[in-house]
């Protein structure tokens, strides 16, 4: 019989990331309503986050480790989700809808067959036991209300979208699962990993983001935004028309070809709006705009939007910013 709920707990570099813990509250919130135990998965990570875990609703914590799982790869990772559901039975299992969530799910989903629902921003029970979830369709322009009827049922979350909620005096079991892993089940594996210089901020789960795009006219321009950016103590952002003209890295792109963010605030600065960009920022609770042409389509969804030329009015207000910081 399907019990509980399952959500993967994502860490890098002995961290949890914050999406994670937005998870596994939501996951607390649902399990209330079923009365039913969480349990947050650790899948080839090490020290103890046991008290961290529980203050977030888990009930257990079940760790998994292996000479295959110190670095992340695909075919194992997806093998121990599949595992470890067969032998929790949980009836829902979730993670956040990161690179890593996406890419490992969707297969872990395959190998139980059953069905997953991606990015999701909103989570119900339905019918007294079943998830009916709400996710973003057509590039943001329309939402889809899907019900899974298959356990588990599997969904991710889009970051900053919900809450993360801490509750004191909460404790969790702790256990440890042993997976059948071996070379017929993982083929590819991870011999190094090098690290690009980047932001210090993840770019999908910052608060306040400052992107910038064709308007910047270059690369030389770009720190007028990141200056913006660390003011505000957000991450950096880009339209693909800056990323494609070389201007900044890939990894600050932000649209439906690059990243989807929920941020608290963003700041488009000389960015038109395309459809294509629009679909991954829109979600953001406030949009900020400032673009030389009043007709940019990104003034009309900017809950404040400034017509004027950025190169004075980034610095002069950055400049606000600072003054307001000290």
């Amino acid at each position: 019989m399907s019990q509980g709920i399952l959500v993967f707990i994502e860490e890098r570099d002995g961290k949890i990331k914050k999406p994670s813990l937005e998870a596994l509250s939501v996951a607390r919130k649902l399990a209330n309503q079923l009365d039913a135990p969480v349990t947050a998965l650790r899948i080839g990570a090490s020290g103890d986050a046991s008290e961290n875990l529980a203050a977030y609703g888990a009930d257990r914590i079940v760790s998994v480790a292996h000479d295959l799982l110190k670095a992340y790869s695909t075919e194992a990772f997806s093998a121990v989700l599949a595992q470890v559901a067969k032998a929790e039975q949980p009836r829902f299992i979730f993670a956040s809808a990161s690179a890593m969530g996406r890419d490992f799910l969707s297969r872990a989903a395959a190998k139980l067959g059953v069905g997953l629902a991606q990015d999701c921003i909103e989570l119900n029970i339905a019918d007294g036991a079943q998830l009916e979830c709400v996710r973003p369709i057509y590039a943001g322009k329309a939402y889809a209300k899907v019900r899974l009827l298959m356990e588990p049922a599997i969904a991710t979350l889009r970051p900053n979208v919900f809450t993360a909620t801490a509750s004191e005096g909460r404790s969790a079991e702790t256990a440890a699962f042993t997976p059948e892993l071996g070379a017929d089940t993982v083929r590819a594996s991870v011999k190094e990993v090098k690290a690009s210089a980047g932001q210090k901020l993840e770019l999908t789960e910052a608060n306040i983001i400052v992107s910038g795009g064709r308007g910047m006219k270059g690369p030389e321009n770009f720190p007028i935004v990141e200056k913006l950016a660390e003011a505000l103590g957000g991450a950096v952002g880009a339209s693909r028309a800056a990323v494609d003209a070389g201007w900044i890295h890939h990894t600050h792109q932000v649209g439906q070809t690059g990243k989807t963010v929920s941020p608290t605030m963003y700041v488009a600065c000389g960015i038109s709006g395309a459809i294509q960009h629009l679909a991954g920022m829109s979600s953001s609770k406030y949009i900020v705009a400032i673009n030389k042409d009043p007709e940019a389509p990104i003034l009309s969804i900017a809950d404040y939007g400034i017509v004027g030329d950025l190169f004075d009015i980034v610095p002069a207000l950055t400049e606000e910013v600072k003054k307001l910081a000290s």
